[in-house]
């Protein structure tokens, strides 16, 4: 027993070690920990969802989802080929453009009404603290910190590794003028040496006004958060954002529920909703929507455009690198809801409704 028991101790202890890096951040503590208890999302030392959301359906125990994992044939969930992609330059953008920058997964760049917005940065190659595991799809690391102007606003919807990376985030500081994320996420943040100053740290449920004509609201996701064995020390959250001649939704992660419906007709309608399309599976289907919920959400929220993301540059679940475009791609077919689907840095004209995209994926062999 004591010969089992040493490298077991030893084991746990390089763990502890390990997580004490930097980029795993710092749960929250004093004024904003105190801040973060008076919320009403958070309930008995987590922060909580609307509705009930066990982590697993369909029978699912941790023990076959990780079975599944190990074990389950794992063709198709990385693409053969490079992924296909367009740079456009974000330095030399014109001022009055009003574009929208897809970098692959969840995170992308916004120019609107000459502001910079910036969403979920995952620029480094991988999303995980360790480098070597969830690497970037080949083809879709074409942009790095260089190549992003000074940026306005930076939203982060959750601190997952997916979402919020440290080393982009990092690179990034001195480009970057103001933060707006959930309670608790500053605590990350401020550790990493960001000033205080140009945080802005909400709940569910609030208003931001960031200049004249451009106001955020904060909304409820069906997720979690945590960057290490502890969840929910941190919201999770997604955002109307309303410039002076457009509205947006930032939707982060979020798994179906009748918030949608709810944001639908309290901030209805958008020009364009950006919602999760990918990482999915019946066995956590409360935490990330499939396909067909998302063109569910899309009309309940009275979108006039959606762009799925959340897929093509990382494989975080077990289905085909393409399904969730393909899949989304088909169903819409009879939904004919406005679907776009761009290449990874293919400039999106935001006010061009006529704007075609190919379905890029089917090209990749």
């Amino acid at each position: 027993m004591i010969l089992f028991l040493i490298p077991l101790l030893g084991f746990i202890l390089l763990v502890i070690a390990f997580m004490q890096q930097k980029k795993f951040g710092k749960h929250p503590k004093g004024k904003r920990l105190e801040q973060i208890k008076k919320s009403p999302n958070y309930k008995n030392g987590s922060f909580q969802n609307l509705s009930h959301t066990p982590a697993l359906t369909n029978g699912a125990t941790y023990y076959s989802v990780l079975n599944e994992f190990i074990f389950a044939e794992k063709k198709g969930i990385k693409p053969n080929g490079e992924i296909p992609s367009i740079k456009t330059n974000l330095l030399q953008l014109d001022s009055k453009e009003n574009v929208l920058i897809w970098f692959g997964h969840s995170s992308y760049f916004i120019q609107i009404d000459g502001k910079k917005i910036l969403v979920d940065p995952v620029l480094s190659g991988a999303a995980s603290p360790l480098s070597f595991t969830t690497k970037s799809f080949s083809g879709t690391d074409i942009y790095s910190a260089d190549d992003l102007p000074e940026i306005d606003y930076l939203f982060i919807t959750h601190d997952h590794w997916d979402h919020m990376d440290y080393k982009t985030i990092l690179k990034l500081k001195s480009k970057i003028k103001q933060i707006i994320c959930g309670l608790g996420t500053g605590e990350h943040l401020e550790h990493w040496g960001f000033s205080k100053n140009i945080i802005i740290e909400k709940d569910w449920n609030e208003e931001i006004v960031l200049a004249t004509g451009f106001i955020v609201n904060t909304v409820p996701t069906r997720h979690f958060s945590g960057r290490g064995f502890i969840r929910n020390k941190t919201i999770w959250l997604s955002f109307v954002f309303q410039t002076p001649t457009y509205k947006l939704f930032l939707g982060g992660d979020s798994g179906y529920d009748n918030h949608f419906s709810e944001i639908g007709e309290k901030f209805g309608e958008f020009d364009l909703v950006i919602l999760e399309n990918g990482q999915y599976n019946k066995s956590w289907k409360n935490i990330h929507m499939m396909p067909h919920e998302v063109l569910l959400a899309s009309k309940e929220l009275k979108a006039k455009k959606i762009f799925p993301v959340h897929s093509s540059k990382f494989s975080l679940s077990l289905h085909n690198w393409d399904e969730p475009l393909k899949t989304i791609t088909e169903l819409n077919k009879t939904k004919k809801l406005h679907l776009i689907t761009p290449m990874i840095g293919e400039k999106v004209n935001l006010k061009d409704d006529l704007q075609q995209f190919l379905e890029w994926w089917t090209l990749v062999k």
